[in-house]
C-alpha cells in the first residue's frame, strides 16, 4: 500500500479522505496549509500527494513548484474545488499527475488515485520539452493538426463546436449519434472525443463502454445538461477526464480540449 499525503485546508473534507484510504490499507498523512504540507513531504517522501488548488496560506501551483524542486517526478493529483482552466494548463506543467474535482463523490477520488498507481509519473513540461528537444535532429517541428470528434444529436451544437475549434487549428470530425462515431473512429481515431451523456439510438455511456472495450485510448470530454450522479460517475469510472454541463462555455471548453489532448498524448 502507498503513503498518500493530503494537502487540504478544509478539515473535514481531509478526515473524509484520511478515512476512506486508510480503510483501503494506505497511510495517509494530512496537512492544511502548504507549509505543513511541504514539510511532510520532505520528511515522508509520500508516494502520492493529493494537493488543493487553494491552500489557507499558499496557493497550490506554488506548492506544486516547492515539491517539483524537491522530487521532479513526484506523483501529484491536483483537487479543483472550482478553479480557472488556465490554474490547470499551468499545473499540468508543472508535471500535475491528474485533476479531481472535490465535489464528486468520494468513490471517484477513489477511482483516480488507482488509476494514478497504474501510470508512471510525468515531468513537467519544461523538462520533457528538453528532453524531447535533445532527442530530434533535423526532423521538421511541423506538426499535422489535432484531429477531435464532438458526438451529439443537437445539430448548432455540433456546428458551433465545429466552427469555434476549426478556427483554432483543430480538424474537427462530427458525428449525431453513438453509432456513427464508432463507424468513425473505425476509420480515424481522433486525439479526443466530446461526447454528450444523453442521445438516442446510444447513449454517451454506452458509446464510452464500446470505445474503451475496443481500446481506443484518447481523451473523453462529457457533456451533459443533466448532472446525474451515477452516469457522472460510471463516466468517470471509465476514464473520462472532464465533465462539462450545457449550456456550453466555449472559452472553458477550449482550455479542456486543450487539456485533453496533452493528456492523451
Amino acid at each position: 500500500m502507498a503513503t498518500i499525503l493530503v494537502i487540504e485546508s478544509e478539515r473535514m473534507f481531509s478526515d473524509q479522505l484520511r478515512a476512506l484510504f486508510s480503510n483501503q490499507g494506505h497511510e495517509v498523512l494530512l496537512a492544511t496549509s502548504g507549509v505543513e504540507g511541504l514539510r511532510l513531504f520532505r520528511e515522508k517522501k509520500p508516494r502520492f500527494t493529493l494537493l488543493d488548488f487553494k491552500t489557507s496560506d499558499m496557493d497550490g501551483i506554488r506548492v506544486l513548484a516547492e515539491i517539483r524542486k524537491m522530487d521532479l517526478l513526484a506523483a501529484v493529483i491536483m483537487l479543483d474545488g472550482g478553479v480557472p482552466g488556465a490554474l490547470k494548463v499551468e499545473a499540468w506543467k508543472l508535471g500535475a499527475l491528474d485533476f479531481t474535482k472535490k465535489n464528486l463523490p468520494l468513490t471517484a477520488l477513489s477511482n483516480a488515485l488507482r488509476q494514478a498507481m497504474l501510470r508512471s509519473p510525468r515531468l513537467p513540461d519544461t523538462v520533457q520539452r528538453s528532453h524531447e528537444s535533445g532527442a530530434r535532429s533535423g526532423t521538421s517541428s511541423d506538426k499535422p493538426p489535432e484531429s477531435i470528434m464532438i458526438v451529439d444529436d443537437e445539430p448548432p451544437i455540433c456546428t458551433v463546436i465545429s466552427e469555434y475549434f476549426t478556427k483554432r487549428g483543430y480538424r474537427v470530425l462530427a458525428a449525431e449519434n453513438g453509432l456513427k462515431a464508432l463507424s468513425m473512429v473505425k476509420q480515424e481515431a481522433p486525439k479526443l472525443i466530446i461526447i454528450d451523456i444523453n442521445m438516442p439510438i446510444m447513449d454517451g455511456l454506452s458509446l464510452v463502454r464500446e470505445l474503451r472495450a475496443k481500446q481506443y485510448a484518447g481523451g473523453i470530454l462529457g457533456l451533459t445538461g443533466l448532472l446525474e450522479a451515477d452516469k457522472l460517475q460510471e463516466l468517470l469510472d471509465l476514464g473520462a477526464f472532464d465533465v462539462m454541463q450545457k449550456p456550453i462555455n466555449m472559452e472553458r471548453m477550449e482550455l479542456a480540449v486543450n487539456l485533453g489532448c496533452v493528456l492523451a498524448s
